[in-house]
């Protein structure tokens, strides 16, 4: 494994910067006598100790707290030492130099170093070892970075379901369910001379048919949560002056965009995150789309950053100026703009501007489907915000949603495919039973791939590369 070393680690486990408290974490094995060197004295487990965290030459570097969390108790199933002060980086970073000082030292007793191999951590390599160690699922350590990282109040709520093991509880239920079945198949592969019908008796098509409605209900729920986690990304696009820099400003609440009524004011791509219900919408406000002898070098630039902003998006709002829409000329470029959008992105047709035309006219103006709407006003917002929330697939009614990855999908995808010609094999009876053991071993694989019971090395080196550096 990435993480079978026991050498012990240091790190400074708060955020970089200045804070009122700053924590440096040592984790590794025995570290008592680590302790009674670096802080001259004991202490007793998992109490918070008062005390000076002194230099070398006996001068402090300063008071704060210390705690040895003593294994397996601990965070990492490790012994482990928080030394907790004031949050100066200079602080921080002179107290990890004396932890790594005092593990160099030799014991008078022993020769030997106090505390040998001590090191700077990896990113996430505190979580890993509590993985390795058996005090977390692989699901559950995702999700501390999930917590960490988490952009608004749900999806910090739903990280934390998970990393309490909700996520890792429905992965369980469908394993056990998954290993009753596989059970009986076994048996009468191994006993196909007897005359009962162990399959039958059993109702294993029946358990099969339940446990595939379940998968279909995890499936759902990790869909929520890793929507609650990614977010939705969408590009607002148009023509110069139809409104696009009005409608970021608008839907996130701050003049983040120069707006004027010069075209090509936009030059470059705007973006800013927006929760919606708790869902993340990645908002991006990109330069008007044009061709004009007009356009310079730095608005083409604009121009062309626009579209691959449009290629990688999720949904594309495509905003039209009802005041200008019955310009042919302007109708022209739209429908040009329109044929240029990429196949597999949605696009939602928005008409901008709708204070500034009659009702009369709005009904002429707007393509088939469209929202109209004002960024001035107001109108239209509400209506625009719930036709995001329906393009990204999200329930406004889920309860208990826990955080998942992509990774997690397609795990579960593959489930559900093994699990469907499983499905297949067991109504053919007694000729593919062989085939029908081999689907289940394998959607059984697929579910250890979640909680980590199945997981390569490179895989997890992946994973905890994202975490940062004292977690």
């Amino acid at each position: 494994m990435l993480s079978a070393s026991t050498l012990p680690i240091v790190a400074i486990a708060t955020a970089p910067g200045r804070g009122a408290v700053g924590i440096v974490r040592v984790s590794g094995r025995s570290l008592s006598g680590f302790v009674q060197a670096l802080l001259g004295r004991t202490l007793l487990p998992r109490q918070a100790t008062y005390l000076p965290f002194l230099d070398a030459d006996g001068s402090p570097i300063d008071h704060g707290l210390a705690i040895h969390f003593v294994a397996p108790q601990s965070y990492t199933g490790e012994d482990v030492l928080e030394l907790q002060a004031h949050g100066g980086p200079v602080v921080l970073q002179l107290l990890m130099a004396r932890c790594l000082a005092v593990a160099a030292e030799l014991d008078p007793v022993t020769q030997q170093p106090r505390l040998a191999g001590l090191r700077p951590a990896r990113p996430g390599e505190f979580t890993e070892r509590a993985f390795l160690n058996d005090k977390m699922d692989l699901a559950q350590a995702e999700a501390v970075a999930d917590l960490i990282d988490a952009s608004t109040e749900a999806a910090a709520r739903s990280a934390s379901r998970s990393l309490a093991g909700a996520f890792s509880h429905e992965v369980h239920t469908l394993r056990d369910a998954l290993i009753h079945l596989r059970m009986l198949v076994e048996a009468t592969l191994d006993f196909p001379e007897e005359e009962i019908d162990f399959l039958k008796k059993a109702d294993a098509e029946g358990q099969l048919s339940r446990l595939i409605g379940q998968l279909a209900q995890v499936r759902a729920q990790a869909q929520q949560g890793a929507l609650l986690r990614q977010g939705v990304t969408v590009v607002i696009a148009g023509q110069p002056n139809a409104g696009k820099s009005s409608l970021l400003n608008a839907l996130s609440g701050a003049e983040l965009a120069i707006v004027t009524p010069i075209a090509g004011t936009t030059r470059d791509v705007v973006q800013q995150t927006i929760q919606i219900e708790g869902v993340p919408v990645h908002v991006i406000d990109t330069a008007g789309l044009r061709e004009s002898p007009e356009v310079d070098v730095v608005e083409q630039i604009g121009i062309e950053r626009a579209w691959d902003q449009i290629r990688q998006a999720d949904a594309v709002l495509f905003l039209h100026d009802l005041t200008r829409c019955n310009e042919a000329a302007y109708q022209a470029d739209d429908a040009a703009i329109a044929a240029a959008l990429p196949s597999g992105v949605q696009v939602l047709h928005v008409g901008s501007k709708r204070d500034q035309v009659s009702a009369e006219a709005l009904a002429q103006r707007l393509p088939e489907g469209a929202l109209a709407l004002s960024a001035v006003s107001g109108e239209g917002l509400a209506d625009l915000r719930q036709r995001l929330l329906q393009w990204a697939g999200w329930q406004p009614a889920s309860e208990g949603v826990f955080m998942a990855r992509e990774r997690h999908l397609q795990a579960l995808a593959r489930v559900d495919g093994h699990l469907t010609q499983a499905q297949h094999w067991l109504q053919a009876q007694a000729e593919h039973l062989d085939l029908l053991a081999e689907e289940l071993r394998l959607a059984q694989q697929a579910l250890g791939e979640i909680t980590g019971e199945f997981t390569a090395d490179d895989l997890l080196g992946e994973i905890f590369s994202r975490f940062c550096i004292g977690k």
